[in-house]
């Protein structure tokens, strides 16, 4: 059977025109497609294992901080100190108005001279038989008393001042000249910062205690330019909570000698010896983060985003150390997420 070409021509020039116009279509529609996609940047994720660490923040103090006081209550006569002095061990700090103090001394002396003459009496007495044994050892006791309040009285007296215990500094001044202060009441606070010794006291939440183990390591941050970075380790954890704030805390050792003051704020970043497995991302990744949630969008096709809800696990110093969220993810979002929606279209950026 013979086709006749102007019909044959006739029947194929619709189904071209037909293919050339979907073609085009579909060229229009991914034009306009990757028109409108975002760019953005990816980050390949893959699990691993992590070391944790756990930033938090403390001040610094010295090893040693005492609150000194008088052994005996009296009139505070000089204060020689300020705060912020430098001190000296041994170191006359502040001393007691002895006008009282030395009216005790001299009545436990005559008290003493008194007893020992009456002992040397009854003893004299005794030898001659007209005192009895008893009224001798009697006389002997009471001068065995006298002695004992006058030492006493001695040694008060010598605790009517307070000197430094170490080389340091003065804290706080408690009291003033003239005041009435009784046994034991604070005067001054000083520290043994003399040798350098200084602790930085960090807080911590229940799980960051539990996670902290005795000599993990520490690096430590101050706003001093010439102490930028220190280093040092976990000496002591407390086994309670801190009445005044609620939280635990632990104690840092400093490893370098160095000149601080004590109150002084760090930052701190402790290294655990519990390691986890999970991914680290950048700090930009993570959207609407509260500390132990947050989310992120991630790709598998490079084409579109998803909003994928995450679990923190710890937040290091220039990451994001997530634990679970992302087992189905093959690319975060690095940067860009701000413009992003769920479904959006993306156009990856080197």
């Amino acid at each position: 059977m013979k086709i006749n070409q102007p019909f044959l021509l006739v029947l194929i020039l619709p189904l071209f025109w037909q293919a050339c116009t979907s073609n085009a279509e579909n060229k229009t529609s991914e034009a306009n497609k990757s028109e409108g996609a975002i760019p953005v940047k990816l980050l390949p994720i893959e699990k691993q294992n992590l070391s944790s660490v756990i930033q938090t923040s403390g001040t610094f103090n010295a090893d040693n901080e005492p609150y000194l006081s008088f052994k005996i209550g009296g009139v505070i006569d000089k204060i020689y100190v300020k705060e912020g002095d430098k001190i000296r061990k041994g170191q006359l700090l502040a001393s007691l108005n002895l006008t009282e103090i030395n009216a005790q001394v001299a009545q436990a002396k005559l008290g003493l001279e008194k007893a020992e003459r009456d002992k040397n009496r009854a003893e004299k007495l005794y030898r001659d038989s007209v005192a009895t044994l008893e009224q001798f050892q009697n006389a002997q006791t009471g001068f065995e008393v006298a002695r004992k309040q006058y030492d006493a009285a001695l040694f008060n007296k010598t605790y009517a001042e307070i000197r430094a215990v170490e080389d340091g500094f003065v804290l706080r001044k408690l009291a003033s000249e003239g005041q009435v202060v009784s046994t034991g009441n604070s005067v001054l606070q000083t520290n043994n910062a003399g040798d350098k010794n200084w602790k930085l006291k960090i807080t911590l939440s229940d799980v960051q205690w539990a996670a902290c183990r005795i000599g993990d390591r520490v690096k430590i941050e101050t706003e001093l330019s010439e102490l930028k970075n220190l280093e040092g380790k976990i000496t002591r954890k407390s086994e309670t909570t801190d009445m005044a704030s609620g939280a635990f805390y632990a104690e840092v050792s400093v490893n370098e000698k160095v000149n601080l003051a004590s109150g002084l704020f760090a930052k701190a970043w402790v290294q655990t010896q519990i390691n986890q497995q999970g991914w680290r991302i950048p700090y930009d990744a993570l959207l609407d983060g509260d500390g132990g949630n947050g989310y992120v969008f991630t790709t598998q096709d490079k084409k579109t985003v998803q909003k994928t809800p995450v679990v923190i696990a710890t937040i290091e110093k220039d990451f994001v150390v997530v634990q679970a969220g992302l087992e189905q993810a093959g690319y975060v979002v690095a940067s860009g997420s701000a413009y992003l929606r769920q479904g959006s279209a993306i156009v990856e950026v080197k």
